[in-house]
């Protein structure tokens, strides 16, 4: 009691696979991927791209 059985994992993986079918799983799955892999990219990518803030200002005293 209170836990999944895998008889009722295998009847959910048995309706999802009949109601979208592999080959829309696989594609699913794929763009899955591609887009952790381009969050994971655009996180550790340095902030080289990034204007520098410091000289982005206009000196009105002039």
């Amino acid at each position: 009691m209170g836990g999944i059985s895998p008889w009722q994992l295998a009847i959910v993986a048995l309706i999802v696979v009949l109601l979208f079918g592999t080959k829309k799983l696989r594609t699913l799955g794929t763009d899955l991927g591609e887009g952790l892999n381009a969050f994971k990219k655009a996180v550790d990518e340095p902030q080289a791209n990034k204007p520098d803030e410091k000289n982005n200002y206009t000196d009105s005293s002039i």
